[in-house]
């Protein structure tokens, strides 16, 4: 991993596995093996030890990893087919969002994922994740389309939030994100929507409203980013960190808040240390949840959805 692409937080990590490698290198006859072998083991304790500890601005950190598996990457481990359809038959096609048809083992799905791009023209391309409102209604027109036949939908959620320029807001990208939100929550198909990497404002649950809502591990989902939320409330970025501490955002903070069902857990060190690791626990959970969501009634889905969301943010005070 190159040392531009390393964490403020991971490196006594990198100083440790620098150390095993210079080992390696000079283990010509293997007289360095226990050390090495010995060395491997610190190196995973240390690993559990410092993910186990993420402050929420390292969970940030992590969460915007230029390595992070993206939507696109999920899809073409977690699926065994895709199909990606293109445009909102309005204005044009936003490759912030991605969709398509896909198949998982017996099922076949509508997949949606924001996408964010890896190198720097893709990421312009992309808009870094913030979707367009025609991105939106590409979504929204697929998710219809997947509803008139009666197919599950799967929602990927990796973005800051939607594009926030001139543009953008004169094509209505606020309408957009309210009749996208409105629409999911009474469309007659089951729904699961997992947070990959950032879930960023109304950009993020435009495409969140699910039966099942999950986070991986190191995710975060807030209405606001850290570094906004700073802007607001204490007027300069720099207390990003004190902000990250007050948004509650972590997968695990909203696991028991009830906005999220499911963590799901990734390899040591993140995911983007093991991809395919994580792409395969990210699987796992999607089959189980389809299997469980198509026996359940459409009428009887719509009515928990609902009442899902409406008991987010219900809380009793003490008087």
């Amino acid at each position: 991993m190159p040392p531009t692409e390393r964490l403020s937080f991971e490196r006594p990590i990198f100083e440790l596995e620098t150390r095993i490698e210079a080992l390696k290198k000079d283990d010509a006859d293997s007289k360095n093996r226990d050390e090495i072998a010995r060395l491997r083991k610190t190196l995973l304790q240390l690993q559990k030890d410092v993910y186990a500890s993420l402050s929420p601005w390292e969970t940030v950190e992590v969460a915007r990893h230029p390595n992070r598996p993206q939507a696109l990457d999920y899809i073409g481990m977690v699926f065994d087919e895709f199909v990606e359809l293109h445009g909102d038959r309005f204005f044009g096609d936003d490759p912030a969002i991605r969709t398509g048809w896909a198949k998982l083992d017996e099922f076949k799905v509508m997949v949606v994922g924001q996408h964010k791009g890896r190198n720097l023209k893709e990421r312009q391309t992309c808009n870094f994740g913030c979707p367009h409102p025609e991105g939106y209604r590409k979504a929204l027109r697929l998710m219809r389309m997947a509803a008139k036949f009666r197919l599950p939908i799967i929602s990927f959620m990796d973005t800051p939030g939607a594009f926030p320029g001139i543009a953008s807001e004169e094509r209505g990208v606020a309408l957009t994100i309210a009749e996208l939100m409105f629409e999911m929550s009474v469309l007659h198909t089951p729904i699961v929507c997992v947070v990959i990497g950032e879930g960023g404002s109304g950009g993020a649950i435009s495409i969140g409203v699910g039966d099942r809502v999950a986070m991986l591990e190191h995710s975060y989902y807030s209405v606001i980013s850290p570094e906004g939320c700073a802007g607001i409330l204490w007027k300069s970025h720099e207390y990003k960190d004190k902000a990250a501490e007050a948004l509650k955002f972590r997968s695990k903070d909203l696991l028991g808040f009830g906005v999220v069902e499911e963590v799901i857990e990734e390899p040591v060190g993140g995911a983007h240390r093991d991809p395919h690791l994580t792409a395969s626990r990210l699987k796992h959970y999607l089959r189980s949840q389809l299997r469980e969501l198509i026996k359940v009634p459409v009428e009887q889905l719509v009515r928990d959805r609902y009442a899902r969301f409406r008991r987010l943010g219900v809380f009793e005070g003490e008087s």
